[in-house]
């Protein structure tokens, strides 16, 4: 409920700002609605924004239960994405049957390793996560620009990708989500990503490794107590953490584009911080921040050509706000506020009964 009202409280003071840059506010919300449900494309779109958002988001919310906090989920990504394309290149006789599954490991097993470095850091040599994160954002760019440029790079094309991957590797043979919204790139990695959000609740909600990855994160003094290898569960969260990053692989590579781009993530990695706080780092609350944020980075991109003063960078104030919102509404005590204005309500009551 508090989240709900944060939103709304957000989402009214953005469109309260478009009015002193002199555009109607009632105006932007409907470009911003039509922007992202307007046809079976735009829907289709806001779906794959949000499909690697709910990855991202997952990515963050898992770490955060372990009392880590991952930034270098867009570093993780970049390196799984790569690393599924080229495993598409290397092996291109690869069999129908095994090649979308080696993409997948390969995939996983390069987010999660990028991910488990700071993670090992952490744990043994008292490394902070956030820096280490950080600067290893900026060496996974460097990594795979050098492959694709020097590497993998497609000569068909003038912009710096890589080749397009053997179509054994794709997802389009068995995608239903592809054949309903055939124009855009949105694909069966949606229901993979619902399916993996269901999966991490049950993990952190269900299982002894759950358990104690939240005790970790809650008090690891306490835990060590109790027999609880925190260093290896730090390790372990930031590996599984990465590997949720990277499966943004399969949305963009496997699901949609076939191919490697360079530059080709709209800040999926930042922008699932964002996702995870929204959603108070519940796993199925993620599903429905994601598809909100991906409603507003794609409802926002007709705003350069539908308005004057208006540019598609609103949608990262209006991100930014609702975040901001959202936090402040969760330690807004209601009941203490409630119960203020009736008791001063009744005593300014009894005054005028005196008058």
């Amino acid at each position: 409920m508090k989240a709900f009202f944060g939103f709304t409280l957000g989402l009214a003071l953005c469109l309260g700002l478009t009015a002193f840059a002199g555009e109607s506010p009632l105006h932007i919300l409907m470009i911003i609605f039509k922007s992202a449900f307007g046809t079976t494309y735009d829907l289709g779109l806001t779906l794959f924004y949000a499909t690697s958002l709910v990855f991202t988001g997952l990515s963050v919310c898992l770490a955060f239960h372990a009392g880590l906090f991952n930034i270098g989920a867009e570093g993780q990504l970049t390196v799984a994405t790569l690393a599924a394309a080229a495993t598409g290149l290397l092996f291109p006789n690869c069999p129908g049957v095994i090649a979308p599954l080696l993409a997948c490991v390969a995939a996983l097993a390069a987010g999660g390793i990028w991910g488990a470095i700071p993670g090992w850091l952490k744990a043994y040599r008292g490394s902070h996560e956030v820096v280490v994160t950080m600067m290893m954002n900026f060496i996974a760019s460097g990594v795979t620009s050098y492959f694709v440029l020097n590497t993998f790079r497609s000569l068909d094309s003038q912009n710096p990708e890589t080749k397009l991957i053997p179509t054994q590797f794709m997802f389009r043979d068995f995608d239903f989500v592809k054949l309903a919204f055939a124009d855009s790139p949105a694909n069966i990695t949606l229901v993979i990503a619902i399916l993996v959000a269901i999966g991490i609740w049950f993990l952190l909600r269900k299982t002894v490794f759950g358990f104690e990855l939240k005790m970790t994160g809650k008090n690891e003094m306490a835990s060590e107590l109790s027999g609880i290898s925190s260093k290896k569960i730090k390790v372990w969260a930031m590996a599984l953490s990465g590997a949720l990053a990277g499966m943004v692989a399969l949305n963009e590579v496997m699901g949609s584009s076939g191919k490697f781009r360079m530059g080709f993530s709209a800040d999926y990695g930042f922008v699932g911080i964002a996702v995870a706080l929204l959603a108070r780092n519940n796993p199925i609350g993620i599903l429905l921040s994601a598809f909100l944020f991906a409603v507003l980075q794609k409802g926002a991109a007709d705003l350069d050509m539908e308005t004057q003063n208006i540019t598609r960078d609103f949608a990262k104030v209006l991100q930014a706000v609702i975040i901001f919102s959202v936090v402040a509404v969760q330690y807004f005590d209601f009941k203490k506020f409630r119960s203020k204005f009736f008791s001063r309500s009744i005593s300014s009551k009894k005054d005028r009964e005196k008058i």
